[in-house]
């Protein structure tokens, strides 16, 4: 018996019949039938009506973009693992420019207020986006930890095109997510946004004030 059929038993074991479970084919929800195409659409409309910055490159020349992107914000410190692909790529192109790399995958306690204090920016790779919602979802690991994404002023997230999927939904049942929930996922559906009585909306209080997504076709 699967996770979904067990937890459906059991509502309907404890309403004793008075709120019938129905047997729900969920497969029919999931998924828009959307083109890739259409996907990215939907995904850059989201992202950036809520103030994040989509910048579109090959898989090629990617890093000439983070370069740019890099030099135009100012950034002259950047936190960034070792071990992923995104990271490994990233640091071959980064060398010899006036950008100081800072490796991520130390002891938290070690570096946390550098983290606060002097980290211009984060670089993370992404495990994919969703159209629906314009989110990415990320997976962090001790390689590149998730406050590289949650409290640098500047976080740049590197997005590969064909990832993006049409719903959470479809995330969850494409990633096996019933059988092995990840410990630790990040959904990111903008820069760090706040409002207060007068419902005025300030970013970056609680974390990025800037989110930029490197589109990689």
């Amino acid at each position: 018996m699967s996770a979904r059929e067990t937890i459906l038993r059991r509502l309907r074991e404890r309403t004793d019949g008075v709120l019938p479970v129905p047997d729900t084919d969920f497969s029919v929800v999931t998924g828009r039938g959307w083109s890739q195409e259409e996907r990215l659409q939907r995904f850059e409309a989201r992202i950036s009506s809520v103030h994040g910055e989509v910048i579109h490159a090959s898989k090629d020349e990617w890093v000439a973009a983070l370069r740019e992107t890099l030099q135009a914000k100012g950034v002259k410190r950047l936190g960034l693992g070792r071990e992923h692909g995104v990271a490994r790529e990233a640091r071959s192109g980064l060398q010899g420019t006036a950008i100081e790399l800072v490796d991520a995958d130390r002891d938290i306690e070690t570096w946390s207020r550098e983290q606060f204090e002097t980290l211009d920016a984060g670089l993370t790779s992404t495990r994919g986006g969703i159209a629906e919602t314009g989110s990415l979802w990320l997976w962090p690991t001790p390689d590149e930890p998730r406050r590289l994404s949650l409290v640098t002023p500047l976080h740049i997230a590197v997005l590969d095109v064909e990832t993006i999927e049409d719903t959470f939904f479809d995330v969850v049942e494409r990633h096996g997510w019933a059988g092995q929930m990840p410990t630790n996922a990040l959904l990111i559906s903008g820069p760090s946004k706040t409002a207060d009585i007068e419902q005025t909306l300030a970013y970056g209080v609680h974390g990025p004030r800037e989110l930029v997504v490197l589109m990689r076709h």
